[in-house]
């Protein structure tokens, strides 16, 4: 049985490869082989923020993904959920079945290929890209064979009507030496039948897969046990998969030393840093946190770490919650911290496992008599539904506001304490000791009160709860034992737990081409901010434009580019006063320059995670014609976003995305569609959100 040799894999490799979480966005391109042994050139992988957060819901079923995406993900933020690997497996009450495949069916005891689709759907409606667990290494470690859960009959090496005996590795042992490269990728782990991924039939079979899940509609893949797959199999699987370059994949590498190295795949896709788990339990789980930000903090410049573009992040997963790598729910509020930490951090893109617990190893879900899971419900059974725990969703959308952000106004006490802000857009501090902290504490966050996202409750986008006060740059709080604060520019408070509605947002025309700009204000009879103020974001096609918690006051400005170039309106300062406010060439107006179209017109907004050089949006409105292609130049709407307005008259409009070199997104050859005044376009989920509002 394989829970009798899980405990015999050498402790890298922990119970088995079968299920080590791997995230992160990867722009993949069709490659071309390369030498077995050497690192091969990283795709163009990159965050795909700023929604690049994962929840994990490990061993939850179809339905019950379906309404966590509508309930609870859609609105706390989250980019994806990852399920638990879908295919037909063997029988058996053990977590790890899912992990021995038999055949490659939509059937398991999480549901049906009816309910899967539905999910899908579902999430996609609510804004979450789906990504699924693959298992693609390797079938049942069976000896004596058996018969699936859907009702395959099987043998170790024999899978009628997907594989026989001469699809699989000749070795048919279980690895001995991890520094034998040939071991590794061709023999048994733990006696799983180890497929032969260089056989173009298997590959083509595996691709079939993978193709077909692409059709309905999920937005990647987290790849199983990629160590144990040559490189250049790997390459050639992901060639042939459909829309490789927009799906959203990362591959299970774990680095040990050994020959294998993850810096060999990273040309299909990202990978999961597990050292950086690692390191979270032995900061969090006793000793100092103070270190994991001292210096650039931890990171890519850590020797052994990935590059920020290649990393994904975990406190866990559920191979390590059961192994003890690293931190888990069992570790209560260090555990919690370590999120808090990782969603406050920049380094690689986040997923927050969310399982159930258990006392023994082996133990897998709650099920009913006939072996199905039963839908996971909160409060109800062992779940822990971490995902949906309210710091955890709230600092969700801390990092949705702090999206590609510098860490800024670090501090630490020596020990067990730390603080750090995210540039203009968001600060936390940490307390992982016995007792409270005061301070007054350092921020670039503008003047305002703002609710502690730790404690605060959301509703739609109403906040209430404990509020902090910046001014001047600074705040003084008390940070209570084992707990944290977070403050971020989403959830600024006016008190009565109502939404801000006497800001003022100034807009600055881009004419004057500068490389940066800022706003160095006073509001009312207040202070300066610190030369050379802060910094303003992209609003539209030559604009950008900055919020200042203003209370209604006038507020006195002037603007330039961080180098010492000004424009202070001749030496008077510019003086302003309402909600709105746009200086372009020293001409003042109170008119939105990037308000909304008219309502007969259509917005279509599409992500820039491809990081192709340019955008163009090819389509049609109604029945009419079809602009010619590549079709018309989309411009910078937001970060990450560009955009395009299209006369559509109230009209549907058909479309499809390039890069104007050859490369298109073309909603797997059904086009887009998009009906009403707004669409905005991510991986291939499509929401009427703009997500530059």
């Amino acid at each position: 049985m394989l829970s009798n040799v899980l405990h015999r894999t050498r402790s890298r490799e922990r119970s088995r490869s079968k299920g080590r979480i791997a995230l992160t966005l990867a722009a993949l391109l069709a490659i071309p082989a390369i030498a077995a042994a050497a690192p091969a050139a990283p795709a163009e992988a990159a965050a795909p923020g700023p929604k690049d957060t994962i929840a994990v819901l490990f061993s939850y079923t179809w339905d019950a993904i379906a309404r966590e995406c509508t309930d609870t993900l859609g609105p706390a933020g989250y980019g994806y959920v990852q399920t638990s690997p879908p295919q037909e497996h063997v029988k058996g009450p053990q977590w790890w079945t899912y992990y021995q495949p038999v055949s490659y069916k939509l059937d398991s005891r999480l549901g049906t290929e009816a309910e899967f689709q539905n999910m899908v759907n579902t999430c996609k409606q609510a804004g979450v890209g789906v990504i699924v667990d693959a298992v693609i290494n390797h079938m049942s470690g069976q000896s004596a064979g058996g018969t699936g859960w859907a009702g395959t009959q099987y043998q170790h090496y024999d899978y009628p009507g997907t594989y026989s005996s001469q699809d699989f590795h000749s070795c048919r042992r279980d690895i001995a030496n991890y520094q034998d490269r040939w071991e590794v990728q061709e023999c048994n782990l733990v006696n799983l039948a180890d497929l032969n991924t260089g056989s173009t039939y298997v590959q083509n079979t595996i691709a079939g897969y993978l193709n077909k899940l692409v059709d309905m509609g999920v937005a990647g893949f987290r790849i199983d046990a990629v160590k144990h797959i040559a490189a250049t199999d790997m390459q050639a699987i992901w060639s042939k998969v459909k829309n490789h370059d927009s799906l959203y994949v990362v591959q299970e590498v774990i680095r040990a030393n050994e020959p294998i190295q993850p810096e060999e795949y990273t040309s299909v896709g990202d990978i999961h840093e597990f050292a950086y788990g690692r390191k979270l339990k032995e900061a969090f789980g006793g000793g100092t946190i103070n270190w994991l930000i001292e210096g650039n903090g931890i990171g890519p410049t850590w020797s052994g770490f990935l590059p920020n573009s290649n990393a994904a992040v975990f406190v866990d997963n559920h191979d390590t919650e059961r192994n003890h790598e690293t931190l888990s729910y069992a570790d209560g509020t260090n555990y919690d911290l370590a999120q808090i930490f990782t969603l406050a951090w920049n380094y690689g893109s986040p997923s927050i496992h969310s399982g159930y617990s258990f006392s023994d190893n082996n133990a897998g879900p709650i099920t009913d008599a006939a072996g199905n899971v039963i839908d996971p419900v909160k409060g109800q059974g062992n779940w822990t539904f971490k995902h949906a725990q309210n710091d955890i969703m709230n600092m969700v959308g801390f990092r949705n506001a702090t999206y590609g952000t510098a860490i800024t106004n670090k501090w630490t006490n020596g020990s067990n304490a730390i603080a750090f802000g995210r540039g203009s857009a968001g600060y936390v501090a940490i307390n992982r000791s016995g007792s409270p902290i005061t301070r007054t504490f350092t921020t670039s966050l503008p003047d305002g009160t703002y609710y502690n996202v730790i404690d605060a409750v959301r509703t739609g986008s109403t906040w209430s709860g404990p509020t902090v006060t910046v001014s001047g740059g600074q705040f003084t709080a008390t940070v209570g034992a084992n707990h944290a604060l977070a403050l971020h520019v989403g959830a600024k408070a006016t008190g009565g737990g109502t939404p801000v509605g006497d800001d003022l947002t100034v807009y600055y025309s881009t004419s004057k081409n500068w490389s940066a700009y800022n706003v160095h204000y006073k509001a009312g009879t207040g202070a300066w901010t610190t030369a050379p103020g802060v910094a303003m974001a992209a609003a539209c096609t030559g604009w950008v434009s900055k919020t200042i918690d203003s209370n209604g006051a006038s507020v006195t400005a002037a603007f330039n580019n961080g180098s010492g170039t000004w424009d202070n309106n001749g030496g008077k300062d510019y003086s302003f006063s309402g909600a709105t406010a746009a200086v372009n060439n020293g001409v003042v107006t109170t008119t939105n320059p990037c308000a909304a179209p008219p309502t007969d017109d259509l917005t279509v907004y599409y992500s820039t995670s491809k990081g192709w050089g340019a955008y163009n949006v090819h389509y049609k409105v109604g029945t009419g014609a079809w602009t010619t292609a590549p079709g018309v130049a989309m411009a910078a709407a937001c970060t990450g976003w560009v955009s395009k307005t299209i006369d559509s008259n109230g009209a549907s409009v058909t479309a499809a995305f390039n890069n104007g070199s050859g490369t298109w997104d073309n909603n797997g050859g059904q086009d887009y569609a998009f009906t009403g005044n707004t669409a905005a376009v991510n991986n291939g989920v499509v929401t009427t959100v703009n997500p530059c509002g």
